[in-house]
């Protein structure tokens, strides 16, 4: 199981980003079946601020470490951010 948590005050930003994990899990399913991953919108500003001073703009964590800030990952980023996370003992 990985844990992924998008961080955004911004409500569509949160969307789009979720679309981009689901269609990496989707790549990443044919390689790896029965993949799971547990997608979590933080959405308070108390919660992200704990993470990253970078609220209104996406930022992107795996199984707790913080992967990208303030920005839009791409599809193949978030594919090899999922494939790290599965190398690595949980």
């Amino acid at each position: 199981m990985i844990n992924v948590k998008i961080l955004s005050y911004k409500n569509p930003q949160r969307y789009a980003v979720k679309r981009t994990i689901i269609a990496a899990q989707n790549v990443l399913c044919r390689e790896y079946p029965g993949l799971e991953v547990s997608v979590t919108e933080v959405k308070e500003l108390s919660e992200i601020e704990k993470i990253t001073q970078v609220v209104i703009l996406p930022s992107l964590v795996v199984n707790e470490k913080l992967v990208c800030v303030g920005r839009f990952p791409k599809k193949d980023e978030v594919i090899s951010w999922l494939q790290e996370a599965l190398q690595l003992p949980t």
